[in-house]
């Protein structure tokens, strides 16, 4: 059996697009291993972000649970859990760092800002101008 015409030229395509998809995919589980290696310290980026939001667990109150989900509404459903519990855990970080005794407005938009890439700042700044937050106190974070 000899391939040719159509569907020669559908296996040929079928290849590459599932090549590419098999990339994509090893793509982002290597990512999400390197995130899991230990550090220096012997915990891995992803264990302290746990660490953190273990610790300050009881440090939030509602109002500003119902802040942290409103930042992260722009970001697709798909991996909005990861960037709260990313976000959450360098707000943990902050809250520990600087020994408060609650998470306040001002250390979740800190911690916000911080854990952000910076291509996502003008996301945030639409949403606290929506909220109706001054971003002028944040403005050298960004």
């Amino acid at each position: 059996m000899q391939l040719t015409g159509w569907f020669l030229w559908f296996i040929l395509i079928w290849i590459f697009v599932f090549a590419g998809l098999m990339g994509i995919g090893g793509f982002f589980m290597f990512r999400k291993f390197l995130k899991k290696m230990p550090k220096e310290d012997g915990k891995s980026v992803m264990d302290w972000e746990e660490f953190y939001v273990n610790q300050t667990r009881h440090l939030w109150d509602e109002e500003e649970k119902h802040l942290l989900e409103d930042l992260v509404s722009p970001v697709p459903e798909l991996f909005r859990d990861v960037a709260r519990h990313k976000i959450a855990g360098k707000i943990g970080e902050l809250a520990l760092n600087e020994k408060v005794t609650k998470i306040t407005e001002e250390i979740v938009i800190r911690g916000y800002i911080q854990a952000t890439p910076k291509r996502d700042h003008k996301f945030l700044r639409k949403k606290l101008f929506e909220n109706q937050i001054d971003v002028a106190p944040f403005e050298h974070l960004f």
